[in-house]
C-alpha cells in the first residue's frame, strides 16, 4: 500500500477528472458517501443519532456536504455548521452544498453562530465529523477554524475526520498550530504520509481508506516510492524453514559490544537473533564480562575479548573480532558499547575492515559523529539503526528538525551511507539508499523500554543471517518488532513490557503472521463493499 504526498493526491485527482474523465462532483459524491458509511457503522456500534458536521469551504467542505446529505437520508439528526460564508464556497462544493440546502438540510454560517452555541451542538453531538480542511493546509489555523478545532478537541465527543485531521500537515504529519483529535480518519484514494508521520500518527486514529474511484494505475503511476509496511507484505518476506533443515541452514550472527554496565544490551540483541530463527548466535564481549554472559546465555555462544581498564573493549579487540565477523553470516555491531574514546576508535576501524554484512546500532553509530565522510562503501548488506536523536547527531541538526521531516532524514543519511537506515519511533521510518522508503504499521507504546532497540539489532541481523536483502531485513524485523508489542497489549495495558519478554515472544507473531491471523491496520471500502 502506497502512502502519498498532497501534490500526489492533486495529480491523481487531476488526471482522474481530465484524462480520464471522471468528473470531480463524481468523486466528491463518492468519497461523502463512503464516509456516511463508515460514520453509520460507527454510530451503530457506538449508539447514538446526533451528528454535527463542521465544514470549510473547499472540497473538504464539499465532501462533508454529501456526508451529511446521506446520514440524514439515512435517518440520523445531523446539522452543517460552515466555517465561512455559503458564498465562499464554488464548483463541486458549492453543488453538494446547494443540494444539501435544497433537501431541507440546515447550514449554519459562522456568522450566525456565536462560539458558546457551537460549543453546545458540538457537545450534545454522538458523533461530529470534521470536514474543515483537507490536504492542502500549508499554514497554521487561525480565525474561525482554528477556534472551532479548539472547541472540537474541548468536547472529548467522538470524532470523524474527512482525509486528514484539520491542523495535521499531510506530508509531514505536523500539526499546523493546532489540530483535531480523530477517532476515525476517512482518506480517499491512498493514504498520507501525515497519517503516519509526526504528530498526525497520534491524530489519525483508526484509518479507512475509500476507494471512490480513482483507477489503480493512476494510483501507482503518481504515487512515489514511499510504502506502508502491512501484515499482507510482512508475511510474503518471512523466511521459509524446510522440514530437513538444520542449525547451518540459517546463518550465524555475532553480536559485537558491551561495557560495564550495558553488557545486557547485548544479551538482549542475541536474544533477539535467537527468537527470530538464527540458527547460531555468538556473544562477543570484554574478557571481564564473559563469565556472566556464559550463564546469562545458555543457547549462544561467547567470544571474550581484550578489553580496556575500566571494563570496555579495546583497540586490541580490532584483529579477534574482524577474524569473528570473517567466520559469522553477519555482525551486529554497537550494542552497550559504550562512549569512551577508545570504543569509537575500534568500531571506526572495524567497520572499515569487516567485509560481511553488518548491523550497526547504538554506540556503533554515535562513534561516527563528526567522521560520517570516512564511512566506507560497503557492497554488501548494511542497515544503521539510529533513534532520532542519534540521527540528529550524526546529520549535525537538531532532533526537532529530524522530527520535522522523518522521511527527509532517513533518506539523506541512507543516501551518505549507502546503507539501509531504521530510523526508529512512532511509525519507525526504512529508507534505502536508492529512495525507496517504508513506513511501518505496527508498534506503540509497549515499545517504549530500555533495550528493546538492542533486540530490534538482533532481530535484523538474524533475518540478513538467513539470506534476506538488507531493506526486506529491516522491514520484517521492524514490522515483527511492533507485532509482537502489539498482540502483547491486546489483554494489557501498554506499558511493563520487557525487552526480554519482547524478545522470547517473535515467534508467536511470526506465527500469527504466517497464520494470517493479523488484522490489516488500514480498512479499504469501495462503491461496490
Amino acid at each position: 500500500m502506497y502512502a502519498v504526498t498532497a501534490a500526489q493526491m492533486q495529480a491523481m485527482d487531476k488526471e482522474t477528472i481530465e484524462t480520464i474523465g471522471l468528473p470531480g462532483l463524481i468523486l466528491m459524491e463518492h468519497a461523502g458517501t463512503l464516509t456516511a458509511a463508515a460514520a453509520a457503522s460507527w454510530l451503530e456500534e457506538q449508539g447514538g443519532q446526533r451528528v454535527v458536521v463542521l465544514c470549510g469551504s473547499g472540497n473538504n467542505g464539499g465532501d462533508g456536504f454529501v456526508t451529511a446529505r446521506h446520514l440524514r437520508n439515512a435517518g440520523y439528526d445531523v446539522d452543517v455548521f460552515l466555517a465561512g460564508h455559503p458564498t465562499d464556497l464554488a464548483g463541486d462544493a458549492r453543488t453538494h452544498m446547494e443540494v444539501w440546502a435544497n433537501l431541507g438540510g440546515n447550514v449554519f454560517p459562522a456568522s450566525e453562530i456565536t462560539g458558546k452555541r457551537l460549543a453546545q451542538e458540538i457537545d450534545g453531538a454522538d458523533l461530529v465529523i470534521d470536514a474543515l480542511l483537507g490536504t492542502g493546509l500549508s499554514k497554521p489555523l487561525k480565525g474561525n477554524i482554528g477556534a472551532w478545532v479548539a472547541k472540537v478537541n474541548q468536547s472529548g465527543r467522538a470524532v470523524l475526520a474527512v482525509d486528514l485531521p484539520t491542523g495535521v500537515n499531510a506530508d509531514t504529519g505536523q500539526v499546523m498550530g493546532s489540530a483535531v483529535r480523530a477517532d476515525l480518519t476517512v482518506t480517499f484514494g491512498a493514504p498520507k504520509l501525515g497519517h503516519f508521520l509526526g504528530e498526525g500518527g497520534a491524530l489519525t486514529g483508526k484509518l479507512v481508506v475509500a476507494d471512490i474511484g480513482i483507477p489503480e494505475d493512476v494510483v501507482v503511476k503518481h504515487a512515489g516510492n514511499v510504502r506502508l509496511i502491512t501484515p499482507q507484505i510482512a508475511s510474503l518476506w518471512l523466511p521459509d524453514r524446510p522440514a530437513d533443515s538444520h542449525k547451518g541452514s540459517f546463518g550465524h550472527v555475532l553480536v559485537a559490544g558491551g561495557s560495564t554496565g550495558m553488557t545486557g544490551a547485548v544479551a538482549l540483541a542475541a536474544t533477539g537473533a535467537l527468537c527470530t530463527g538464527a540458527g547460531l548466535v555468538t556473544a562477543a564481549i570484554p574478557e571481564r564480562h564473559n563469565p556472566v554472559m556464559e550463564k546469562k546465555l545458555t543457547e549462544a555462544m561467547t567470544l571474550p575479548l581484550p578489553e580496556t581498564a575500566t571494563g570496555g573493549l579495546s583497540a586490541a579487540a580490532l584483529e579477534p573480532l574482524v577474524e569473528a565477523s570473517m567466520e559469522r553470516s553477519v555482525t551486529v555491531f554497537g550494542p552497550g558499547l559504550g562512549q569512551a574514546e577508545e570504543a569509537f576508535t575500534l568500531a571506526r576501524a572495524f567497520v572499515r575492515q569487516v567485509d560481511g554484512p553488518l548491523v550497526l546500532d547504538a554506540d556503533g553509530l554515535n562513534a561516527w559523529v563528526g567522521h560520517l565522510e570516512g564511512f566506507p562503501t560497503r557492497p554488501v548488506p548494511t542497515v544503521v539503526t539510529p533513534h532520532p536523536g542519534e540521527l540528529a547527531r550524526l546529520l549535525d541538526t537538531t532532533v526537532a528538525e529530524v522530527q520535522e521531516d522523518r522521511i527527509h532524514s532517513a533518506r539523506n543519511l541512507a543516501s551518505k551511507l549507502e546503507a539501509v537506515v531504521v530510523l526508529k519511533g512512532a511509525h519507525t521510518v526504512i529508507a534505502d539508499p536508492f529512495g525507496g522508503i517504508w513506513i511501518n504499521s505496527s508498534g506503540g507504546p509497549a515499545l517504549a523500554s530500555g533495550g528493546t532497540g538492542d533486540v530490534l539489532a538482533g532481530m535484523i541481523g538474524a533475518l540478513l543471517a538467513q539470506g534476506m536483502g538488507a531493506a526486506e531485513a529491516a522491514c520484517l524485523g521492524v514490522y515483527l518488532h511492533g507485532l509482537t508489542a502489539d498482540l502483547w497489549t491486546e489483554k494489557r495495558f501498554p506499558a511493563g513490557l520487557a525487552a526480554s519478554v519482547l524478545a522470547r515472544r517473535v515467534p508467536r507473531s511470526m506465527a500469527r503472521l504466517a497464520d494470517g491471523d493479523v488484522p490489516e491496520p488500514v480498512l479499504t471500502v469501495s462503491p461496490m463493499g
